[in-house]
Order: C-alpha cells, then sequence, then structure tokens
C-alpha cells in the first residue's frame, strides 16, 4: 500500500464503520416483538438502503431524505415480517432507530485521539438530523457534519466526495475516506482521495461474517479505528 502525506481531513462512512446498525436494530425490534426474527428484520430493511437510493440517483425520486427512504422501505418490511398492527406512533419511533445505533467499541476512544492531529467530519448519506441525533447520544466528537443531504447526492456519486473537500478548501489528496466499505473507498479515491479501509467482520452480525481482506489500493488498512489512530501517529 502506498502511504502518501499525512491527511488533513478524515472524513467517514458511518452506518457500518461508525456504528453497529445491525445489531442496535435487532436489539431495539427484538424488545419490541420477542418472537419476530430480529436480525433477519434488520437485514432486510438494510436491504432496500441502496435500491430506495438508487431510485433518488435515477431521477424516479426527488431528493428524499434518508430518514424518509428509511420509512418508505420499513413500511414494506413490516407487512413481510406480519408486523402490520404497529400505531403510527410505534412505527415513527421505529424508524428513528438509525439514530440511536451503537458505535463500535473502538470508537469514541479512537476518534478522540485522531481528532487530536486531524479534523474528523462524518461523510454519509444519513441526513443531518439524523447524524447529529446520533452524536449525541452516542458521544461522537465530529468536528464537523457533512452528509449528502448538503451536496443533494448520495455517494458514489463525486459531487459528495470533491464537495467535502471543497467545504475545507483542500485538495481531494489531503483528504482520507474512512469506510468499513471497499466500494465506497473505490468511489472515494477515482476523486484522488486517500483511502482508509477499517474490519468490521460482524456489520451484517455474527452469523454472516464479512471478507475484511486488504485492498492494495488503499492507503491504510486498519483493524479499528484505534490501530488506524496509530498508524497515523495519533
Amino acid at each position: 500500500m502506498n502511504t502518501p502525506s499525512t491527511p488533513q481531513l478524515l472524513v467517514f462512512d458511518v452506518f457500518g464503520t461508525v456504528v453497529d446498525w445491525h445489531g442496535s436494530i435487532a436489539r431495539e425490534v427484538r424488545a419490541l416483538r420477542p418472537k419476530v426474527d430480529a436480525e433477519a428484520f434488520a437485514l432486510a430493511w438494510r436491504a432496500g438502503y441502496q435500491p430506495a437510493m438508487q431510485r433518488v440517483r435515477s431521477g424516479e425520486l426527488g431528493w428524499t431524505l434518508i430518514d424518509d427512504l428509511h420509512r418508505l422501505i420499513l413500511d414494506q418490511v413490516l407487512q413481510q415480517f406480519g408486523l402490520t398492527d404497529l400505531s403510527e406512533e410505534q412505527t415513527r419511533h421505529l424508524n428513528k432507530v438509525w439514530h440511536r445505533l451503537d458505535p463500535w467499541p473502538d470508537v469514541v476512544a479512537g476518534l478522540a485521539r485522531l481528532k487530536k492531529r486531524h479534523t474528523i467530519c462524518t461523510l454519509s448519506n444519513g441526513n443531518i438530523g439524523l447524524l447529529t441525533n446520533m452524536a449525541k447520544r452516542a458521544g461522537l466528537p465530529w468536528d464537523c457534519i457533512l452528509s449528502a443531504e448538503v451536496f443533494h447526492a448520495y455517494k458514489p456519486d463525486p459531487m459528495v466526495y470533491l464537495g467535502a473537500a471543497k467545504v475545507f478548501e483542500l485538495p481531494p489528496a489531503a483528504v482520507m475516506m474512512v469506510a468499513a466499505h471497499q466500494d465506497d473507498l473505490a468511489a472515494a479515491r477515482t476523486c484522488g482521495l486517500q483511502t482508509a479501509y477499517i474490519e468490521r467482520p460482524a456489520e451484517f452480525g455474527i452469523k454472516q461474517r464479512k471478507d475484511v481482506s486488504p485492498d492494495p489500493a488503499n492507503t491504510r488498512h486498519a483493524r479499528d479505528f484505534l490501530d488506524l489512530a496509530a498508524q497515523l501517529g495519533c
């Protein structure tokens, strides 16, 4: 892996990289309806994520916040799992579970270390309100919250990656995208950003472990945020 100059700005994917969406959603569904297969429910909800964003990218839907896309998907998943008897209040509360996702164990301490030498910022498809509520609840010490909402484009649109660099008046090479998803990092590299892959083997649950093999195209490959901090001298 090549190691260019130390980045000034670290931008982070959030769902799966910073927070455990699968475990958090499964926990809340299990508490709501113990007889439902909560892990399958979480996977089904997440499976609708990319197709829903593609409806926006293709122009089928106008610009739509992730909160609203999550609700469109949730309405379908509730039918799939026989939970159509939930009240509107219960459904709205469940939809906001994405605001209440728990961070991985290394995240808060890792971000605190990385923040000492770098500006740290979200770069997520999640909307600003969602990301702010999540950070407040979980104690995530971001310097800035950037969202696809700012650019009215969803990753992997180049406007998102280049837009983050532009916000901070930096060349793309001074920015490092940090993510647990190789496709996100590949898109960032095409825009000239440095990239750091974070291993999250249990992103989809312990029964469906992810391949976290290194890709030599990435600038860094780290076990977690603490490992990345050590590699960057933090």
